[in-house]
């Protein structure tokens, strides 16, 4: 059996470009080597290009292709793991279309979709026990009167970019005083952004993806932070936050958020792996959406493959299927 060229897409636009570097090295290091031949293709606003010997080979965007040694590769498949623009947006699941190249995520309609929360929130309305907090969303043309939010939403509030892709320009307000430079804040990050009710509970991550043609769903990971919301400084800060793998929750939680995974992932046409993120509301102890992401992190330590192996598979075979997957 012939191995398969696999370009694996790095890098990206955003603050998350040496997350996703992180994210490919494991990756690479998890493929088979046997079944593949993986290129690392960092992209940037500049250039597209894969590191050979220590020189830097230009991909030819006409075709997707390299030439090494005199001889062009092409890909059988790409496995784009960009976090935030152009690889979580839908930009270039579009440009790999047009060419007819198979890859691993989301396709651009859905990639587009879930990056913009606001959008997202609306699609999974009328998912069963699934809430979504009340939320007023905010275009930086418009005039913006504090008084009005503050009349409509209850207060804390949370504010934030629209934009799916990280978390920051974030902020947790108590008073409508506060709300200009928060405002301001999720402003200088993104055009649109998102005022929402706080809602106070536990916060959990899970993946979902596709292997071997079935829905599995992956077990969750709880999300303990000393800070007061879980930003990019808890993100990446060591020490500031506690994930729990697999998350102590009874077996009836399980089966309901299992449910409403699938749902998510069907009504949104996902594809590949996915991370839905969600709060158990400590008061009622319902099901409140945050966010899907559709190319979540996979570094070594990422919640992705914590719950691959809390799910007693290996980090190669789940990567395998993913890959196989998209053909």
């Amino acid at each position: 059996m012939s191995k398969k060229n696999i370009a694996l897409l790095a890098g990206g636009y955003t603050g998350e470009y040496e997350v996703s570097i992180n994210s490919a090295k494991n990756i690479a290091a998890n493929l088979d080597a046997e079944k593949y031949n993986v290129y690392t293709i960092l992209i940037n606003r500049d250039r597209w290009f894969f590191q050979s010997d220590g020189e830097a080979v230009d991909v030819d965007k006409n075709d997707f292709s390299l030439t090494l040694n005199g001889s062009k590769i092409l890909f059988d498949s790409a496995f784009i793991t960009i976090h935030g623009t152009p690889g979580e947006d839908g930009k270039i699941q579009g440009y790999l279309d047009m060419l007819g190249i198979p890859y691993n995520t989301c396709d651009a309609t859905t990639s587009a979709i879930t990056m913009n929360k606001a959008y997202t929130k609306a699609l999974v309305q009328g998912v069963p026990n699934l809430h979504a907090a009340k939320s007023v969303k905010l275009f930086k043309s418009d005039m913006h009167d504090v008084g009005t939010i503050a009349a409509a939403l209850k207060f804390p509030l949370f504010v934030k970019p629209n934009n799916g892709g990280s978390s920051v320009g974030m902020s947790k307000v108590h008073s409508v005083a506060e709300l200009p430079a928060a405002l301001e804040k999720a402003f200088h990050e993104d055009s649109q952004i998102l005022v929402e009710e706080f809602i106070k509970g536990r916060e959990f991550s899970q993946g979902i993806a596709r292997l071997n043609g079935k829905l599995v769903v992956l077990p969750a990971t709880e999300i303990i932070s000393s800070k007061e919301f879980f930003d990019y400084e808890a993100k990446y800060t060591p020490g500031v936050t506690q994930e729990i793998t697999p998350a102590d929750l009874p077996a009836e939680k399980n089966k309901i958020i299992a449910d409403i995974l699938t749902e998510v992932y069907l009504r949104l046409n996902c594809r590949g792996m996915v991370r839905i993120d969600f709060i158990l509301d400590e008061q009622t102890g319902d099901f409140y959406f945050i966010e899907v992401n559709t190319t979540p992190g996979q570094s070594a330590n990422s919640l992705i493959p914590q719950q691959v192996r809390a799910a007693g598979m290996s980090v190669q075979e789940f990567y395998g299927n993913i890959v196989e997957g998209s053909f």
